[in-house]
């Protein structure tokens, strides 16, 4: 069955209650509503996933491609016990990379966005980003001029007050100037997210999305080859 809105209605009234009572006498409905379709859409993407990587991880469960519905607290102002919103993500383990880029599909009441990128890069990883870009690294000149022709994703990620690069053209620090990087497309389209033809729309994307993924990759093990 595709995410519907009784997935939001229920992720919506979860937030609103913040209640271990009301979660587990509504259990079932957590269990029929959000994971049994978040699994499907897992096992539907699983097979374009790997053909981009075949290390993604793809188990349909929850702490593997699936997030968990409790919210950490421990470090937290807003001690709200559960999100209201959910995501799938396909990345590597971080056995393999310390901080592994993804492939990612959030979705709450409020709407859903999907992508790829870093969930928070350190200064290490962005600093290795742009030494590879300047270098004129062939994996980032490929995903540059990939998404630089395509009109479907946004490149996201805040901005330092100052430039990183201030003599590189300006498309170039688009990218070299950011404290994080990640492509995504947002929505509020409830016909796209409702459809059983969802994981179709976002394959495709994801494929685009390859060649940026590639580099990011290729960004993490010249991290470990220099450490």
């Amino acid at each position: 069955m595709p995410i519907s809105k009784q997935t939001l209605d229920f992720l919506a009234q979860n937030k609103f209650n913040n209640s271990r009572e009301w979660f587990h006498a509504h259990k079932p409905e957590y269990q029929e509503y959000v994971l049994a379709p978040m699994a499907e859409l897992v096992e539907l993407l699983a097979p374009a996933m790997l053909k981009i990587d075949p290390r993604l991880i793809t188990e349909p469960k929850v702490g593997k491609a699936i997030s968990r519905i409790y919210r950490d607290t421990r470090f937290s102002h807003d001690k709200s016990l559960y999100r209201e919103v959910m995501w799938i993500v396909f990345s590597r383990g971080k056995k393999e990379f310390g901080c592994p880029p993804g492939f990612v599909l959030e979705f709450s009441p409020q709407g859903f966005r999907y992508g790829c990128g870093y969930y928070g890069a350190p200064p290490r990883t962005m600093e290795m980003i742009r030494k590879m870009a300047l270098q004129g690294d062939k994996s980032f000149k490929k995903a540059f001029q990939v998404m630089k022709k395509q009109d479907v994703f946004v490149l996201e990620g805040d901005f330092y007050k100052r430039s990183k690069c201030p003599d590189a053209p300006e498309d170039l620090r688009n990218w070299l100037d950011r404290k994080n990087l990640d492509w995504m497309r947002n929505s509020t389209d409830a016909g796209l997210l409702f459809s059983p033809d969802l994981f179709k729309t976002l394959a495709e994307g994801f494929t685009l999305l390859a060649p940026f993924y590639a580099f990011l990759c290729k960004v993490e093990e010249r991290l470990l080859t220099e450490a």
